[in-house]
């Protein structure tokens, strides 16, 4: 009895790192785009689709595209939540990260303004909006798959693994546009730029043919009688705990925005050069491959909500001496600001997954956790670089920056001091309602 007992158990800690991979393979690519498009959207789109525009204006319209792609995801999320809580998790994230890998690859075959015109940046648009849909419903369904097959008291440490695809997606396209960087200009603007959508092909396959080999979540199957007709509906019934998990998300995905998107496009502009920002991308991604894990781990001994505050405390306290070292001009001095800023940002992160599928309910969990992580990854992701690349162009330098991170990071202490302590909780319910 004890041996089929441990074999059980073996075979279950072999399906969960499956499962733990193949989440890891999705968010890395949610990841992957995140980046290889707020860095190419800096240094090469307004010359590729807005060529006849001022500058400013051309990184701009950039953004803009990239937000575009921002404000598709809660559709996504709620299109993808509704079928993931009545059809299967599974089913949804075949469909999300197909959509995901065609999508960036054709972006990469995309002809520029010079070959079709105004069709150039319009079809930008259009994928950019398709790849927002699939990435709405993927990170919800991908934290769901290992949230609930994991154990309540290490399912901290094996959605960290999860979101570890954050800075492994992070540091592909850091060093894949890194490389793009080292080609002359005219080989940049012509292909180089397309090689790091085309190469999404392979991190595709490699997600697909694991995802295909993974099981449906053994919490969804035991609600197979009690599925709602509406999850978006039942979410919305009782809105405090989306509006929560909402603003609670609002905080790391502003930071992030911050160290990674804008300040490739602050930091050139205030003379450091290209390679060396990346380079400093680069090392946050390496940093983050190490918080992330621990601050998971860590909130299954000390609570979610302890480390998230101390995050978000830690960037209130942080964002004036983090700009202070990044205009200091001194390259050391934004290595500093960029990695503390980074452990930061991980330590609200890291539990975010866990958290999430603790705050709803099975029926409604896919809904309620993808639209509370898509709406602040649209408030705090999508729109933060846009602001940010308008207050740029106004001669605006890092005092504003200061603020918005400052604020960004009130919110998120704000929200979590609305939300219990959800650590080691059993997240199978009878009802999906928010719990």
């Amino acid at each position: 009895m004890d041996s089929a007992v441990s074999h059980t158990r073996q075979h279950d800690r072999s399906s969960l790192r499956r499962i733990a991979v193949s989440s890891l393979i999705g968010t890395a690519i949610e990841y992957y785009d995140f980046l290889i498009y707020a860095s190419l959207a800096a240094l090469v789109f307004g010359k590729v689709f807005f060529p006849n525009s001022d500058p400013a204006v051309a990184t701009i319209a950039s953004f803009g595209t990239f937000a575009a792609g921002y404000l598709a995801r809660p559709i996504g999320g709620v299109l993808f939540g509704h079928f993931g809580d009545r059809v299967g998790r599974k089913s949804m994230l075949v469909l999300t990260m197909t959509l995901m890998g065609i999508s960036s690859f054709l972006i990469g075959l995309l002809p520029g303004y010079a070959q079709i015109g105004v069709a150039a940046p319009v079809l930008l648009v259009a994928l950019r909006v398709v790849q927002g849909v699939a990435l709405g419903g993927e990170w919800g369904g991908a934290t769901l798959m290992v949230a609930e097959h994991a154990d309540p008291d290490r399912r901290g440490f094996w959605n960290g693994l999860m979101q570890m695809g954050s800075p492994v997606g992070s540091l592909l396209a850091t060093l894949v546009v890194t490389m793009v960087t080292w080609l002359p200009e005219d080989a940049m603007l012509d292909w180089g730029w397309r090689v790091p959508y085309l190469l999404s092909a392979a991190l595709l396959a490699a997600g697909l043919y694991i995802r295909l080999h993974v099981p449906e979540t053994p919490a969804f199957e035991r609600m197979a009688g009690q599925r709602r007709r509406l999850p978006f509906a039942e979410v919305l019934r009782r809105p405090a705990r989306f509006l929560l998990a909402w603003a609670v998300g609002i905080g790391p995905f502003a930071l992030t925005a911050l160290l990674s998107t804008y300040m490739i496009s602050y930091a050139t502009a205030i003379g450091y050069e290209t390679s060396t920002v990346m380079t400093g991308v680069l090392f946050v991604s390496l940093t983050a491959l190490v918080a992330i894990p621990v601050f998971s781990a860590l909130s299954d001994r000390v609570g979610r909500r302890t480390v998230v505050f101390a995050g978000a405390l830690g960037i209130v306290i942080f964002a004036w001496p983090m700009y202070t070292m990044v205009d200091s001009g001194s390259v050391t001095m934004l290595f500093v600001a960029l990695t503390v800023g980074q452990v930061l940002q991980s330590a609200m992160y890291a539990p975010l997954g866990a958290l999430l599928s603790e705050m709803f309910g099975t029926t409604v969990r896919y809904t309620g956790v993808s639209m509370g992580y898509q709406f602040a990854a649209l408030v705090g992701g999508g729109f933060t670089p846009l602001f940010a690349s308008v207050l740029l162009a106004a001669d605006v330098r890092s005092a504003p920056l200061v603020v918005l991170a400052a604020c960004c990071g009130a919110v998120t202490i704000l929200a979590i001091a609305g939300i219990r302590e959800t650590k080691g909780l059993d997240i199978t319910t009878l009802d999906g309602r928010p719990i």
